[in-house]
């Protein structure tokens, strides 16, 4: 069997090319587009299958340098820790803050769902965990940076079937989304606002201007990411000495999100639209690297149990937003918005969120509310709360 290594120069640039290898892909198919499935997975998941017909006929075999897969992981994610805005919280109003409640709530019911049925199968519950918030409320890029850490836990097979939980998330959330707030809509009697009726309220109007990326912006980015990596590392070894296990990007999302906060309190501003440039970039070649290392074989012995587990989870979901999501968001047509939107992004992503509320809205009127609160919770606080709340299970029912 022909082995090879690849270096750290090799593999970046094997990432680089399966992106643009997926951007591609997704370009030329309708499917992709429509449930918002990210490119590096696409090229990513087609280079594993490439590889994995590699071992099944044993000609073949690739390894590779992983270490600027953990220090892209750790940068994304130190990038997330900018956007836990306090003060941006505070504005938003207290629906933000209950629907951050009922978000973090679902993160625990998942990862209780996992564990259990994972237990039923007689697998690590850890298995479960890859099966729960990591990869959907999570997504993808929460499932590539705990995925090695189930692994290194005892969960074999755990970064595969994260990454596999968080593709049948995409498609999933957006197919329950719709259904479950039309049905609202029809047994509670509801009516959708009319387009001159609603405008939005100026206090909940939040205005962003994005900076200019410039040299001088990106350099300051840069500093903040870094300095925030630097110091948020030192907090991991001083964890495991108390017994507590913790990720590597959790010290730097944490000093990340100090550092906003006390920067909010002094009303200076961060180059923020540049900070996310950065994290985004960050993610996608993670993402890629993620992928094109992924074992596919170890999917084989899981197949049936996590086909089982995905379907109840989406049941959950869906039961969760009817009943929960949309009582405790007011039983009023914004709440039976939110309930779609959390389909999408409680089992995918803030974008299939957001196709899941506009499709419905086309249809059924505006809901401004709605359009204000998920976004808020789905792409700036949710990621935070779901990798301490997954740091927990992991500290609960790892070795």
């Amino acid at each position: 069997m022909f082995e090879y290594q690849f270096n750290m120069a090799e593999t970046l640039a094997t990432a680089v090319i399966l992106l643009l290898i997926g951007r591609w892909v997704k370009k030329k198919v309708y499917f992709f587009e429509k449930f918002f499935i990210p490119a590096p997975v696409i090229g990513g998941v087609i280079f594993s299958i490439f590889t994995l017909i590699g071992r099944l006929t044993g000609t073949f075999t690739f390894s590779f340098d992983g270490a600027l897969k953990d220090l892209l992981m750790i940068a994304f994610f130190t990038t997330i820790g900018f956007l836990a805005s306090l003060k941006l919280l505070k504005k938003g109003g207290i629906q933000v803050f209950i629907f951050l409640c009922v978000a973090s709530l679902l993160v625990i019911i998942q990862n209780l769902v996992g564990v259990t049925l994972a237990k039923f199968f007689g697998l690590n519950p850890l298995i479960g965990i890859a099966a729960g918030s990591v990869p959907l409320t999570g997504g993808h890029g929460t499932s590539g940076a705990f995925g090695p850490v189930l692994e290194a836990a005892g969960a074999s097979g755990a970064m595969s079937v994260a990454i596999a939980s968080a593709t049948f998330g995409l498609v999933a959330g957006c197919m329950i989304g719709g259904p479950v707030a039309k049905r609202l809509m029809q047994r509670y009697g509801l009516v959708g606002h009319k387009e001159e009726e609603f405008l939005i309220p100026e206090e909940n109007s939040e205005k962003v201007v994005k900076e200019q990326i410039t040299e001088e912006n990106l350099f300051h980015a840069i500093v903040y990411i870094v300095i925030s990596m630097g110091i948020g590392g030192l907090l991991i070894p001083l964890s495991k000495k108390i017994g507590v296990v913790l990720p590597a990007y959790i010290g730097p999302m944490l000093i990340a999100a100090i550092i906003r906060n006390v920067i909010d309190s002094k009303d200076t501003e961060l180059p923020l639209h540049t900070i996310n440039v950065v994290g985004n970039i960050a993610l996608q070649l993670f993402l890629a690297m993620a992928l094109m290392s992924m074992k596919l074989w170890e999917l084989a012995a899981l197949a049936i149990p996590l086909v089982v587990i995905l379907l109840v989870q989406t049941i959950v979901m869906a039961l969760y937003a009817y009943f929960v999501t949309f009582r405790i968001m007011g039983k009023d047509y914004d709440a039976a918005v939110l309930a779609s939107g959390h389909c999408g992004f409680g089992m995918g992503a803030t974008p299939n969120a957001m196709a899941n509320m506009e499709s419905f809205t086309a249809v059924n009127g505006p809901s401004p509310t709605a359009f204000f609160v998920l976004p808020l919770v789905g792409a700036l606080f949710i990621d935070f709360t779901n990798a301490s709340l997954i740091t927990v299970f992991i500290n609960m029912f790892g070795k």
